[in-house]
């Protein structure tokens, strides 16, 4: 899969932007400082699920994560693009789960790796169906949630974002350049957690769009 759907469209993915701690709590619950510059990380395209698939677990790992995330797709790319045209350049939006193998990064981290392959296995990128940015009038003031077995996991505030979205696009833009259907998974808020094989997973962005998964 390396595509996501607007509506009823396929729009193609190029590049898979997550900023990382971005929610003050999240930091806190997993004891990683708020760092002075944005943390960014890429996931490939190959990590691409929609709810057509279920969530396959990596071998390799005995702690998955959920991350329950606002996810925006990028349908006018650029450079150096102000905050405040920043939001022209979003196509849709949508709810989506950065997997994590928790015990895969922490070696990373402890050996000074790159996180790829705590963060890029296949299925790792899982993307509701997105709804056009014209319905959605502030994405600073969206909300969401998962429910893992229908008990809440995660409820996410995006006005509680450290790094507006608008703020994301222009860093990203300045740094790296952002083309037509760019991804950006937005951060996490508290309350991640391990899935196991039988779990189900519901996702709400409030108002907009929901979408579920099943773990194997």
């Amino acid at each position: 899969m390396s595509s996501v759907k607007l509506g009823l469209h396929a729009i193609r993915v190029g590049n898979i932007f997550c900023i990382g701690r971005n929610y003050a709590a999240h930091a806190a619950e997993l004891g990683n400082k708020v760092e002075d510059e944005p943390l960014v990380f890429l996931k490939p395209t190959s990590a691409l699920l929609d709810e057509s698939s279920p969530i396959c677990l990596p071998a390799y790992s005995d702690d998955v994560h959920h991350e329950c995330e606002l996810v925006a797709l990028i349908g006018k790319g650029g450079n150096d693009i102000p905050p405040d045209a920043a939001l022209s350049h979003v196509a849709g939006y949508g709810i989506g789960l950065d997997l994590t193998a928790r015990d895969a990064q922490a070696e990373a981290k402890r050996k000074g790796h790159p996180w790829t392959k705590a963060k890029g296995f296949r299925g790792a990128a899982c993307v509701s169906t997105l709804v056009p940015a014209a319905r959605v009038a502030d994405p600073q003031q969206l909300k969401f949630e998962l429910r893992v077995n229908g008990q809440l996991r995660q409820s996410g505030d995006a006005s509680l974002m450290l790094l507006t979205l608008a703020e994301q696009i222009s860093y990203l833009s300045r740094l790296y350049g952002l083309s037509d259907g760019d991804l950006i998974f937005t951060g996490t808020p508290e309350g991640v957690a391990r899935i196991v094989s039988g779990d189900q997973l519901d996702l709400s962005l409030h108002g907009q769009v929901s979408a579920h998964w099943k773990v194997e």
